[in-house]
């Protein structure tokens, strides 16, 4: 099939899209939407940026090119940082097909769609969409959290009486807790979705895969022996301790993996915040609940005053003796 096919097959695709849908880049994860659709180009725009960007029918049929000469699979950390739109919307195409796993852009009789277009969601919230109270533990602990700050002055600490420190400290750890469990969880699955030195940003920040590397001693008597066969007299080893390793590994030959089990794991580190969209966007929703009129807000405080009333029981200090008799009842 010509290009020219391709390409006139792609601006129909692009031309059924839903006008507020929202696409992503494959790499950064920058979301933008399509403003435009011409013979020779397409006009697209990032997310709170007004400049048009044209995307040239020339530099997609370089992309086609390369694609084709790969063998069907193009890897996308080969596009340049200003091309990676080009990937996204080519992937519209039915032949065309972004595997976020692998990293590549393939060229398959059987693609599924693309995956970085969200029809009708650019990844914000507003204020038309029905909102559900989550059954998560760290939520009901974030809730009872922010009420108990809200209620105390946690800025001079030592004039905080102390059933109010032992119940913010209960809360902060059970928040720590659950919110530990919870990330852990996002983590399993942005490790797969993720590809190294490739930061994928969000709305209050950015994160990239990286890797951990750690390493133990192997068993004693095999760390010995080791050292010993490479001329090392086992006196100067008398107990296994890792500093004495490092330095004995460093005049010999042998290598690391020779006395340390040494493992790899990858995992997600938090690389930015953006403090300003955190403070925007909780004051937006101050004002969204301080605008709040009619019915709907005599429910909302009703339901202000069945939580308040749930965190004052929760919240209120007991003795270690009550703690000790409401758990062994449970």
């Amino acid at each position: 099939m010509s290009f020219n096919s391709t390409w006139h097959n792609l601006l129909e695709n692009i031309e059924e899209l839903p006008a507020d849908a929202i696409l992503v880049t494959p790499l950064s994860r920058k979301a933008f939407r399509i403003a435009d659709v011409q013979e020779h180009r397409v006009l697209m725009q990032y997310r709170d940026d007004d400049d048009m960007i044209p995307l040239q029918k020339d530099q997609f049929e370089t992309l086609y090119e390369r694609i084709s000469g790969s063998r069907g699979a193009f890897e996308l950390d080969r596009l340049p940082p200003d091309a990676e739109p080009y990937a996204t919307v080519l992937s519209l195409h039915p032949r065309f097909e972004i595997d976020d796993r692998e990293g590549t852009l393939t060229e398959s009789d059987q693609s599924t769609g693309s995956p970085l277009v969200e029809a009708q969601s650019d990844g914000s919230e507003t204020d038309d969409v029905e909102r559900e109270e989550p059954d998560l533990d760290v939520y009901a602990d974030a809730l009872l959290l922010s009420d108990a700050l809200e209620r105390h002055d946690v800025t001079h600490l030592e004039g905080a009486e102390t059933p109010v420190l032992v119940n913010l400290y209960t809360l902060l750890s059970d928040v720590q807790r659950n919110a530990n469990d919870l990330r852990k969880d996002i983590r399993s699955v942005l490790l797969g979705r993720l590809h190294h030195d490739q930061p994928v940003s969000g709305q209050f920040g950015s994160v990239q895969r990286t890797t951990r590397r750690n390493r133990s001693l192997k068993d004693d008597k095999l760390v010995l022996n080791a050292f010993e066969s490479a001329g090392i007299e086992r006196d100067r080893l008398t107990t296994v301790d890792s500093s004495k390793v490092d330095e004995a590994l460093e005049v010999t030959e042998l290598s690391e993996s020779d006395v340390y089990e040494v493992e790899t794991s990858e995992y997600v580190r938090k690389a930015d915040v953006d403090e300003e969209e955190k403070e925007g966007r909780l004051q937006g929703l101050k004002d969204q609940l301080a605008a709040t009129e009619g019915e709907e807000a005599n429910e909302l405080r009703e339901e202000i005053e069945e939580l308040e009333d749930r965190i004052a029981e929760l919240t209120e200090f007991q003795s270690g003796r009550s703690f000790h008799k409401s758990s062994s009842s449970g």
